[in-house]
């Protein structure tokens, strides 16, 4: 299992440049999960199951601060991979909303999430520590 979470060895500029994205996209991505995590299961209001709100709270909560300190990587990339796909194609489809002030930002943490499942979290995370490499 821990072959599986163990980070690929990346370049050091390269590692540095993720520590800033996972910085800077984590903890956004934890403060925008912030207030949804207080009432998990009814930020959204009716007409969406109420464990789906919960998943969707906890994997921008959780994922975030996992995603700034490069723990459980993959599995936090892959939550955020998940609620900011359901958010781009809710906007788009559902909604019909414009990129611009409608999906913009929920595509961009998608591609985020996707660069850090793909590419892992660099040298500078606590799956490295954890892990190894």
């Amino acid at each position: 299992m821990s072959a599986l979470l163990a980070p690929p060895e990346l370049p050091v500029a390269a590692s540095c440049g993720m520590l800033a994205i996972r910085l800077v996209v984590g903890v956004a991505l934890a403060m925008h999960g912030w207030p949804k995590i207080h009432d998990p299961f009814r930020w959204m209001g009716p007409g969406m199951p109420a464990v789906l709100q919960a998943l969707a709270a906890l994997s921008e909560f959780g994922g975030g601060l996992a995603c700034a300190l490069g723990l459980l990587t993959p599995a936090a990339s892959l939550g955020i991979a998940c609620t900011m796909a359901v958010a781009v194609a809710r906007h788009t489809l559902v909604k019909g909303d414009p990129f611009i002030g409608g999906s913009e930002l929920a595509a961009a943490y998608l591609c985020v999430a996707l660069l850090l499942l793909l590419a892992g979290p660099g040298r500078f995370s606590l799956d490295r520590i954890v892990f190894g490499s």
